[in-house]
């Protein structure tokens, strides 16, 4: 006699995630609801679940899970144990939602079942993607944009409050030193918050300061204190008085950040460097440090998550929504993306300019036709985007020389072939 095969069971299972329990809901092949639980955010809750499915006798294998979130404890349980998951974004849920009712009401177990059913769906299933993570390095190395990025922002938001300070009552502070965030600017205003007692250094004091900070040009240091003493307007004695403080603390609280963004670059190009794709994302121009394996970091090791290069374009924001109706067409500012990956994606696109004939090039030939220097950078990442998805899919390092020979090619006349 022949081996019995068991038959495919499939399971589709929404899941409404919250910080302290979620809200579940199980469907059959036949689209009739088999289960309905809400589970604690909490090991024994996840087994729970996991118990309900064994009950079923349905393998993790053969459940598809339909949830809004991939940051959750909950997920690295279930793709642990090999269920099948797929992310959907709110927004998507929200216009799913609308389709079934008008009022716009629902609560966590409604959206449960929402989110069940459009598993369960298969022309809504075709058009969603099944979540597959990227390696532990690409996670660790986007763990660390992330913090840079946080850390980038928190610096920028209190040295603009700095900034403020030292333009009312010590404007020399801002060109003593090359950025008011280096750690040397820091310490400087620690020490001497007011430029009264700046100005109470001699030359040689000042210049042993900037030594014990690691600064040892002496020709730098001397234009330094003739700046320092060069004449300025004295700011009211009731103003240095109400800023000198919030001058030290904010340069205080500022230190270790700037430091810790630094460590925290450092680690993520000892991760770049381990990557087989690094030399991919090393090779484009004005890459540099950050951005390089920043972008890396963005892209993932999981090349069939980007079938074509629209789809990074979309994730990153850098190409516009088109709505048509009839005779009607608006082309508007993509608002749903991955913010921070768009804001790396420009800053790349302006620092190409500097070391890419070509993308200097392509910026000042779209700028005219563009509503801003915005508007011409984030074009010129649209068009980056698509050249980086090319060479990540294929393994090639960029090539200037043969990128600027295939556009030739394209922009050449075509010659007939009964001329």
């Amino acid at each position: 006699m022949g081996k019995s095969h068991r038959r495919c069971v499939m399971l589709y299972i929404g899941l409404d995630w919250s910080e302290k329990e979620h809200h579940v809901c199980i469907l059959n092949e036949a689209g009739a609801r088999i289960s309905q639980l809400r589970v604690p955010h909490s090991l024994s809750g996840f087994q729970c679940l996991d118990a309900e499915r064994a009950k079923l006798n349905v393998p993790a294998q053969e459940c598809l899970v339909a949830l809004e979130t991939n940051h959750n404890l909950i997920v690295d349980y279930l793709l642990d144990r090999e269920y099948v998951l797929y992310m959907i974004p709110p927004r998507a849920t929200d216009g799913y939602r609308n389709r079934q009712r008008t009022s716009g009401a629902h609560d966590d177990a409604s959206d449960a079942v929402l989110l069940a059913s459009l598993i369960y769906t298969p022309s809504d299933r075709a058009s969603l993607r099944r979540l597959q993570p990227n390696s532990a390095l690409i996670q660790e190395m986007l763990g660390q944009v992330r913090l840079i990025e946080a850390l980038r922002s928190s610096i920028q938001r209190q040295s603009n409050q700095l900034h403020a300070c030292l333009v009312r009552t010590y404007p020399v502070a801002l060109t003593l030193f090359s950025d008011l965030t280096l750690p040397l600017t820091l310490e400087f205003l620690q020490a001497y918050p007011t430029a009264q007692e700046a100005r109470s250094l001699n030359r040689e004091a000042f210049e042993a300061f900037c030594r014990a900070q690691g600064d040892h040009r002496r020709d730098l240091g001397a234009r330094r204190y003739a700046c320092l003493l060069e004449p300025m307007p004295s700011a009211h004695a009731a103003a240095v008085a109400a800023c000198r403080e919030q001058i030290r603390v904010l340069a205080q609280v500022l230190l270790p950040q700037v430091r810790c963004r630094l460590q925290a670059i450092q680690r993520l190009q000892q991760l770049f460097h381990q990557h087989a794709d690094a030399f991919v994302f090393a090779s484009l121009p004005g890459a540099g440090k950050l951005l390089a394996p920043a972008l890396l970091a963005k892209f993932g090791d999981q090349r069939e998550r980007f079938g074509q290069a629209q789809e990074v374009q979309a994730l990153a924001g850098t190409c516009p929504v088109t709505k048509r109706s009839g005779r009607r067409r608006a082309v508007l500012f993509r608002r749903g993306c991955d913010k921070e990956f768009r804001r790396l994606a420009q800053q790349f696109a302006l620092a190409s300019r500097r070391e890419s004939a070509w993308a200097e090039a392509y910026w000042n030939e779209i700028r005219p036709r563009c509503a801003s220097d915005s508007h011409a950078t984030r074009i010129l990442a649209n068009r980056w985007l698509a050249i980086i998805w090319k060479l990540w899919q294929s393994r090639q390092a960029y090539d200037e020389a043969y990128h600027l020979q295939q556009r030739a090619q394209r922009r050449a006349p075509k010659v007939s072939q009964f001329a």
